[in-house]
């Protein structure tokens, strides 16, 4: 397994996101940069440069014309993926920790932390409305009053979104009215992460309570469960396997106190229907903050504490293993 090292931040990485086709690979951190990577060679394609604060989040849309960024400069912002000029911007009164496009690129959501006496809301514009962007004027707002979200994406055909909360509950909300359709708690504390499967018929969680889980999108049925020994940052399934891979380690706080062996920083490969560990990826020197499988299954990128994003490339006996039965 060969690794590429992209060296572009400064600060911990806190999200990467491939574009669909796979060619390209978007990161933010707690830097102010946006960096955009040809995913094939590592070579730093540009940056998109305005926000003044840490970055939580990023998105590309279906066909990689735009790009959303959330950051804690109570901000969210839309770009001009080629040019990388700034199409939006979307003041909140506190920091955008989850943003992301429906399925048909127009309408965004993104929503904002409980903080500074705000509380926590989910935000949805329809970027087809020049005048709500104009005004700032969300055509929907959800508040979150009893516990902040802290990563969302989007259900299949853009209806609801799905969400994590702090709690470690599990929401879907109407991308119509905002009412909580379904809720689920299978975790006992904070959800830090959510990505969908490819074709958005399930999504898996990451937590603090050191486990992964794998629901159904639409019904939000517990299907699996991945356990660890560590809190879980980031996990993403495989778009051509039975695979789903994770990221964690130690808590970012006490890593001056560890070896890179004991804080567990690896990426840890479980089979998503026997649910049992089959490998493990060394690399990073801190906790791995983010993962994501490239579209074509054949390689993953990860970004972590160290404030690197290490891009993955399987050799041709991953693709036969399969565990026994």
């Amino acid at each position: 397994m060969r690794p590429i090292l992209l060296q572009g931040h400064e600060r911990s990485i806190t999200q990467i996101k491939y574009n669909r086709e796979g060619d390209l690979l978007f990161s933010v951190a707690k830097d102010t940069v946006v960096n955009a990577w040809y995913s094939v060679n590592g070579e730093r394609l540009g940056t998109y440069a305005g926000h003044t604060g840490a970055l939580w989040c990023v998105d590309v849309d279906w066909d990689t014309k735009n790009v959303l960024t959330g950051s804690a400069d109570n901000s969210c912002r839309l770009w001009d993926c080629e040019t990388g000029k700034q199409l939006a911007l979307l003041d909140t009164s506190s920091a955008v920790r989850t943003c992301g496009f429906d399925f048909s690129g127009n309408i965004i959501m993104f929503s904002t932390d409980k903080q500074m006496g705000y509380q926590c809301f989910l935000n949805f514009f329809d970027l087809r409305d020049p005048q709500q962007i104009e005004d700032n004027q969300p055509y929907l707002t959800v508040p979150c009053s009893e516990s902040k979200i802290t990563s969302a994406v989007w259900g299949p055909l853009g209806e609801f979104v799905i969400a994590g909360h702090e709690s470690g509950e599990i929401n879907q909300f109407s991308a119509k009215s905002g009412e909580i359709q379904k809720t689920v708690k299978e975790h006992t504390k904070q959800i830090n992460d959510i990505q969908s499967s490819v074709d958005l018929t399930m999504v898996i969680t990451a937590s603090k309570d050191n486990t992964s889980k794998l629901f159904d999108s639409a019904s939000l049925d517990h299907i699996k469960s991945f356990k660890t020994e560590r809190p879980v940052n980031s996990a993403a399934i495989s778009p051509s396997m039975d695979h789903v891979v994770m990221g964690g380690g130690q808590e970012a706080m006490d890593v001056t106190t560890t070896s890179t062996r004991i804080g567990k920083f690896e990426a840890r490969f479980f089979h998503a229907a026997y649910e049992e560990e089959f490998g493990r990826v060394k690399g990073h020197f801190g906790p791995i903050n983010c993962v994501a499988f490239h579209p074509d299954g054949k390689s993953y990128g990860s970004g972590g504490e160290d404030g690197y994003v290490r891009l993955h490339y399987f050799d041709a006996q991953y693709f036969d293993f399969e565990l026994e039965a």
